[in-house]
């Protein structure tokens, strides 16, 4: 069973947390500091620091039990939780919700395994940059895959699966 995050835990969660910048010569992509997989407001802040010309979104990776994906913008985040179940165990999930204004669901923590995930924000998040909703919406639906493997899947999508793999290597990924 993974272990939560909570607020009083010193121990973060497992996982990788990464910046994504599309510039006019390719994809680059770059390790976010791990604060970002335990508070949705740091890993905003750390994507808007990087004052790219191109377009800036997160992928954060948390304990391979589900990712977000980040994309700040000027009226506020674009977000994406890939598992809204995982708001019952998992702070940063929790977050994502509340910024979509969406009610963590009320399932018993027992009965998880039993419970189907589902997403929960923008499916189009990614559609300017080559990545159609439905597209997202069926790696998504891959609930047998692990968090890192749907990212892997978006990033080979998008064209930057090389960059990406790169980064994780350095990171022990």
């Amino acid at each position: 069973m993974p272990k939560p995050s909570s607020a009083s835990d010193d121990i973060d969660v497992d996982g990788f947390a990464v910046a994504v910048v599309r510039e006019d010569t390719g994809w680059k992509v770059s390790a976010l500091a791990p604060t970002a997989l335990d508070d949705l407001s740091d890993a905003e802040t750390q994507l808007r620091e990087l004052r790219a010309a191109g377009a800036v979104f997160g992928l954060l990776d948390v304990d391979d039990e589900f990712f977000v994906i980040v994309r700040p913008s000027p009226g506020g985040a674009r977000l994406l939780v890939s598992d809204a179940t995982a708001a019952i165990d998992y702070d940063i999930a929790a977050d994502v919700l509340d910024e979509l204004h969406v009610d963590i669901p009320d399932l018993d923590p027992d009965e998880l395994d039993d419970v189907d995930p589902w997403e929960e924000g923008d499916l189009s998040i990614l559609a300017d940059l080559g990545l159609p909703d439905a597209v997202l919406s069926i790696i998504l639906g891959e609930t047998d895959l692990y968090a890192d493997e749907q990212i892997g899947m978006i990033a080979a999508r998008l064209g930057f699966a090389d960059e990406l793999s790169t980064v994780l290597d350095s990171l022990g990924h």
